[in-house]
């Protein structure tokens, strides 16, 4: 292979990485804070990306729950409701049949995405939506359900976003037979630029499930 073609090739996609996501025992169908045994890594740094966000996340047969912190921002966030892909914030994939041999996303898979503020008539609440994967072979039916709950709290370097996602928003979650979720992150911000769970922007990650990773549902 040509030198400059394989330094090219993102490391990430010769690896699968599967990745311990531990059950929340206290949950309360609201968000809530997270231990450090519920921290995700970014394998990202083998891309060379930037490393500012603490992601963590948790299951209950209720849901899922997740927090991230951000630090080291000296810019004002923006966050902006009517212009979410171009905000700062936190992007969450999930296909909850772990499919990695398509390259289309089915009705298992979710695309969700979090803002620190931006929401509201004032532009100050925090925000969480669903968003239509492109190119989906079929729409989840859980789309726009809007049970989904989300809290933060802003600083003047950095926020940390809490969210709870229920079960009737990820349709085909069913912990009890399917413990492997496939799963994706990236936390975008405008000032720091973009931190990943592996793979980057420059592949189709917003719409393709066999670019994921797997979260192994454990106790």
């Amino acid at each position: 292979m040509n030198k400059a073609i394989k330094e090219a090739i993102p490391k990430n996609l010769m690896f699968r990485y599967r990745i311990p996501c531990h059950r929340v025992t206290k949950g309360k169908k609201k968000p809530i804070e997270l231990g450090e045994e519920f921290r995700v890594q970014s394998f990202g740094d083998f891309e060379d990306q930037a490393n500012f966000a603490d992601v963590r996340i948790g299951w209950a047969d209720e849901g899922v729950y997740v927090s991230v912190l951000v630090k080291g921002k000296k810019q004002a966030l923006w966050c902006r409701e009517t212009a979410i892909l171009e905000s700062d914030g936190v992007q969450l994939w999930f296909d909850t049949r772990d499919t990695h041999n398509v390259h289309r996303a089915s009705k298992f898979c979710h695309w969700f995405l979090l803002m620190a503020t931006g929401g509201g008539p004032a532009r100050e609440m925090p925000f969480i939506n669903t968003l239509k994967i492109n190119r989906s072979r079929e729409q989840s039916p859980a789309l726009n359900k809007g049970k989904s709950i989300v809290s933060s709290k802003i600083s003047k370097t950095g926020y940390e976003i809490s969210a709870f996602i229920p079960a009737e928003s990820i349709n085909g979650w069913d912990p009890n037979d399917h413990q492997n979720i496939g799963f994706n992150y990236a936390v975008v911000d405008r000032e720091l630029g973009w931190q990943t769970l592996a793979l980057g922007p420059e592949l189709p990650i917003s719409e393709d499930p066999s670019l994921w990773q797997t979260l192994v549902l454990v106790e």
